[in-house]
Formats: structure tokens, C-alpha cells, sequence
């Protein structure tokens, strides 16, 4: 990743409910107070998801950005709808990604780029229980060998 990135807020949960089809990068359309609490870390994207409607608007739901203090009485809704900014072309596609059986779409991160957020996004297919367990299982080796190794140094 380049130097002039700083990622912000990160969806763990995302790779292991889901297989990340495809990526996005996509601006945020966000009042004062929102960007000022991202930059100091404040964001939440464990309940978020995208949602893309008619085929011409992707919006940011559920997001949690925590309100800023120093904001007083013009602050922000914490969980309000955010607009994505995406080409025409890229919100078309994801449009008919989503509207196949089984596909939604995820953002994975929060990062800030020359100074403005960005969000990336991924289609994604839904993973099924033994999927789950296999991650699990393979998780589990990759520790246990490291574990291994560390002994032997």
C-alpha cells in the first residue's frame, strides 16, 4: 500500500462470511463533522452494508460514525445513509452484481487518501458453514506452525 494511505477502519468479519468477488474504490460523501471523526478513527463497519438503488445511487448504511465532540449542536446522525461516489459504469455493475442470487456487497475498509475517505467495497458471495470451517481449520494450522517455529528459534 502506497505511503500516503491510512487505513482507518477495517471489516475483519467480511473475508470470513464472505467471498470477495470483486473490488471498488469509492469516495464518501460526508458532512464536516463525519470526516473529523474518521480522521481520529471513530468509524464502525461491523453492521455496515451497500446498497444500490435503481440502478443509479450506492449508498453507505449502517456505517457507525461516532459523533465529534467539538461538533456541539451540528453534528451528525451516526448511522445516517451515506452516498457512495462511484463512476455511472461502476454503479451499473454493481447493480447487476447484486441482483443475482446470493451476492451482495461489502465494504472491506475506511482509508484516507491525499487527505479524503475512501471506502472499498467488494462484491461478495455468502460463504456456507463447512466454507467457515475450513478457514477455521486452516487458521488454526497456520498458528500452530508459527507456534512450532517460534519453539525451535
Amino acid at each position: 500500500m502506497p505511503e500516503h494511505v491510512k487505513v482507518v477502519a477495517t471489516n475483519r468479519k467480511a473475508k470470513f462470511e464472505y467471498f470477495l468477488l470483486e473490488h471498488f474504490e469509492a469516495g464518501l460523501a460526508l458532512q464536516g463533522s463525519e470526516i473529523k471523526s474518521i480522521r481520529a478513527g471513530q468509524i464502525s463497519l461491523a453492521e455496515a452494508f451497500v446498497s444500490v438503488e435503481n440502478g443509479r445511487d450506492a449508498f453507505l448504511v449502517e456505517a457507525h460514525i461516532a459523533p465529534y465532540a467539538q461538533a456541539s449542536r451540528f453534528g451528525h446522525d451516526p448511522t445516517r445513509p451515506r452516498r457512495l461516489l462511484l463512476h455511472r459504469k461502476q454503479i451499473r455493475e454493481l447493480w447487476d452484481a447484486v441482483r443475482q442470487k446470493g451476492v451482495t456487497i461489502v465494504p472491506t475498509r475506511v482509508y484516507l487518501k491525499d487527505g479524503r475517505a475512501k471506502l472499498e467495497i467488494a462484491i461478495a458471495k455468502g460463504k456456507k458453514l463447512h466454507d467457515k470451517r475450513e478457514a477455521i481449520a486452516r487458521r488454526d494450522a497456520e498458528r500452530e506452525l508459527q507456534r512450532e517455529t517460534r519453539k525451535g528459534e
